[in-house]
This record gives C-alpha cells, structure tokens and sequence, in this order.
C-alpha cells in the first residue's frame, strides 16, 4: 500500500518509543530484545561450529579450505534469499482473520507502526533459535555435517549482518556511501511504499524480483 492523501498513515509515531505488545508484563517483557543480544546469543554458536568443523570433523582433511569459503559464502546467499521471502511473502501477508491481524502486527505490523523503538529492531532469540536449530539440521540433512557446517556458518551471519544493519539504518548516520543507499532504501520502506524495497541487508533480491523502488 503506498502512502497517498487517501491512505491511512504508514506508521504511528517516528519516535523512539516501545507501547506494549501484550497484557501480561511477563510476556512483554521478552517481546522488546537490545540490539546486542543476537551477538550475544550466537557468536558463541558461530565460535562452537567453528571449532568443531575444524577438530571434530577433521574438515580440513576432506574439504578444502576453497570449498569451505564457497560453501560459507553460499549460505550468505541464501540468507539474503530467506531475508527477502520471509519480509515479502510473510512478515507482509495480509490476514483476514481477527487472530491472524493479531499474529501479523506481533511479527512485523508493530515495526511499521512504531518504526524507531529500538528494542524491537532485532529477532527474539525465542523466535529466531528454533529456526536457527531447524535450518541446521535441514542443512545437515541434505549434506551432511562435513558441507552443512560451513554452509551454515555462512547463513548464521548473514542473519546477524541483518540484524545489526536493520538496527543501524534505523539509528545509526554512518556517511559510508552503500550504508546511505541502504538506508534510504529501507526508509522508502517504511516512509513511502510498504510493497517495495524488502531487502534490509541487500538490495540484490528486489532488484532480481522487481521490488526497488
């Protein structure tokens, strides 16, 4: 839906501010997350994988060390792709039901509402693990541990080169040249046009999916 005079407004507020989620103070509670935690959570993970491919698996034995940066680079990739898919195809989906409106604004209608409150700029690490556990057992389902762990590495930070960069470009005014692009691109976002620019750590997807604005 694009902002025009016959629209509603695309957003609540432009400050800082966090409204409550839910009721139960409990459960808002672990809805606001600090931009730290995800670095916190798993560059530890990262650090676990790393060590085991390297000693547990004996990967430098069997792989390559130019296989492994192409398998690591891959799953950057990919994580580019489900960034994209999940902001589209998800996090943009329009229920009709009345739990289904609820659901869409604890998952993403909140972010738009109240685009700068910075404690919910980055994943739940009780939404974003389960799906991290998922992704590597799929990994390691289709190549076993000696390619997924690589391949995974690659995925896991690409997830936390989102989040930190979707915290930046609401908050942080870095002069570096793509930062400013990238910004801009996801304020158009949230500012202008909703139905283009899903992309928050590359602009790649939307241009292959015609979604730039």
């Amino acid at each position: 839906m694009k902002n025009t005079a016959d629209s509603p407004p695309l957003y609540k507020s432009a400050e800082d501010i966090s409204v409550p989620m839910f009721e139960s103070r409990f459960l808002d509670f672990f809805s606001r997350v600090h931009w730290s935690v995800p670095l916190m959570v798993y560059l530890p993970v990262l650090a676990v994988c790393g060590y085991w491919w390297v000693l547990g698996v004996s990967a430098w034995t069997l792989l390559t060390p130019l296989w492994a940066i192409l398998l690591f680079l891959g799953g950057l990739l990919l994580w580019t792709l489900v960034e994209y898919a999940a902001h589209r195809w998800v996090f943009h989906y329009h229920p009709k039901t009345a739990w289904g409106k609820r659901l869409h604004f604890m998952l993403h209608g909140v972010h738009h509402d109240y685009p700068r409150d910075s404690w919910r700029l980055v994943l739940p690490p009780a939404f974003s693990f389960p799906l991290a556990v998922g992704f590597y057992y799929l990994f390691q389902w289709i190549g076993g541990e000696l390619w997924s762990l690589p391949f995974f590495m690659g995925f896991l930070v690409g997830y936390l080169l989102y989040d930190m960069l979707h915290y930046a470009t609401h908050h942080a005014n870095w002069r570096w040249g793509w930062f400013r692009r990238l910004k801009a691109h996801h304020m158009e976002h949230h500012f202008s046009d909703p139905d283009k620019g899903y992309g928050v750590s590359t602009t790649l997807w939307d241009i292959i999916w015609g979604t730039l604005r």
